[in-house]
């Protein structure tokens, strides 16, 4: 059975920083992209950073670019999302998605999901 499994969730003051795990089971961990969203009130699943495990290639929001990096460990079978510098409006519950082929920010293209993380940056 397909599984992904976030962890690393909290809460921090602006500025601080946290490092989310996805732990996946189940798939050819080699052979996916992976995802990483936040569900914003108003404007639904947005997409952050995203990592195909093909070739490497990383992606970023404008929102998170040069203070977010994703990475993957193949031995391990997790990916990661180094967030620093956390601002307020980061606070949000973040999911890890999984597919076969390239990244995209389109959620829709996604067909596993973690059940999510809470982040929370606030003083």
């Amino acid at each position: 059975e397909a599984q992904l499994v976030e962890s690393g969730g909290g809460s921090v003051q602006p500025g601080g920083s946290l490092r989310l795990s996805c732990e996946v089971s189940g798939f050819d961990f080699g052979d996916l992209a992976f995802g990483w969203f936040r569900q914003a009130p108003v404007e639904g699943r947005q997409g952050v950073s995203f990592i195909s495990n093909g070739d490497g290639s990383t992606t970023y929001s404008d929102a998170v670019r040069g203070r977010f990096t994703v990475s993957s460990d193949k031995a391990k079978h997790t990916v990661y999302l180094q967030m620093n510098s956390l601002q307020v409006e980061d606070t949000d519950v973040y999911y890890c998605a999984a597919r076969h082929g390239p990244g995209t920010v389109d959620h829709l293209m996604y067909d596993y999901w973690g059940e999510g993380t809470q982040v929370t940056a606030s003083s």
